[in-house]
């Protein structure tokens, strides 16, 4: 399978592709960014996961990390949140359907037949760009909101594919927040014992990350108005303690759940990857 390049654009010296493919696992046409360095490679590569309404072009065009990702030589990956298209499951509320993937494959009626987002990040998607891209076998993510919650809960169920992850203002534990239950009793089911595996919160109290990740950055913005009801970092803060698990947990003064928090951190968050990455 190849990608159908879109738009072609050179940023800080490096490439920047909107691409098209037909999904397997989705049974739709996906859509994401890749940016690539300049030189030959092979590169290190971040799969940034993005949050609730967002397609790939939010974090594409708002998040400003092609400038830091050109220094440190690294691709980064943007996919669509969910899929898309006629005949694809949806929902009036911007929290469920599309635009609203969760990362995670959906088990129930109607969702199941498109909403797999979990392989299809961890399988198809990284296959792909393996494929089509001169990547090493280096691999981290990141994400925001619910896309942060993707990045944690993938990364702590697929270590063998990640070497490191961090979030921006993530949905620390969906099955404690309005947000994931209304979205994990649609794609999951009413049995809640199924929901966990998808709640960073309890993945890291049940020890999923110990000797794995010598750290996970999270940038959470004081000024949040998510912050009390549906992100909830404490949750995740006390689990990474109980469990003996390195955290930085990084409030941040005045900032909202805007783009504008992104953009002011992002380049703390492409170093930290590369770090690891080319540790």
């Amino acid at each position: 399978m190849t990608f159908e390049t879109t738009k072609t654009h050179i940023v800080h010296g490096g490439t920047l592709r909107y691409l098209k493919h037909d999904s397997t696992t989705t049974g739709t046409p996906m859509t994401l960014s890749v940016f690539m360095p300049a030189g030959e490679g092979p590169f290190p590569v971040l799969i940034w996961l993005s949050g609730l309404t967002c397609t790939e072009d939010n974090f594409t065009t708002k998040a400003g990390a092609y400038k830091a990702a050109a220094e440190h030589g690294l691709i980064i990956v943007a996919p669509d949140t969910s899929p898309r298209g006629d005949g694809v499951a949806d929902d009036p509320a911007y929290d469920l359907g599309q635009g609203a993937g969760f990362y995670l494959d959906a088990t129930q009626a109607p969702w199941a037949a498109h909403f797999r987002m979990e392989t299809y990040v961890t399988d198809e998607l990284i296959a792909l760009i393996d494929a089509a891209f001169p990547t090493k076998d280096a691999r981290a993510i990141s994400g925001h909101s619910m896309g942060g919650h993707g990045a944690l809960t993938l990364a702590l169920n697929h270590p063998d594919l990640f070497r490191s992850v961090s979030a921006f203002a993530p949905i620390c534990s969906p099955t404690q927040c309005a947000w994931g239950e209304k979205a994990f009793t649609a794609y999951l089911g009413d049995d809640r014992a199924a929901w966990d595996r998808y709640d960073a919160a309890k993945l890291i109290a049940a020890g999923t990350a110990r000797g794995v990740y010598d750290d996970i950055l999270i940038d959470q913005g004081d000024a949040d108005s998510f912050l009390t009801d549906q992100l909830k970092p404490e949750l995740l803060q006390a689990a990474a303690d109980a469990a003996g698990q390195n955290i930085t947990l990084r409030m941040q003064p005045g900032y909202d759940h805007s783009y504008f928090f992104m953009t002011s951190f992002i380049a703390d968050h492409v170093a930290f990857h590369a770090k690891r990455l080319k540790g």
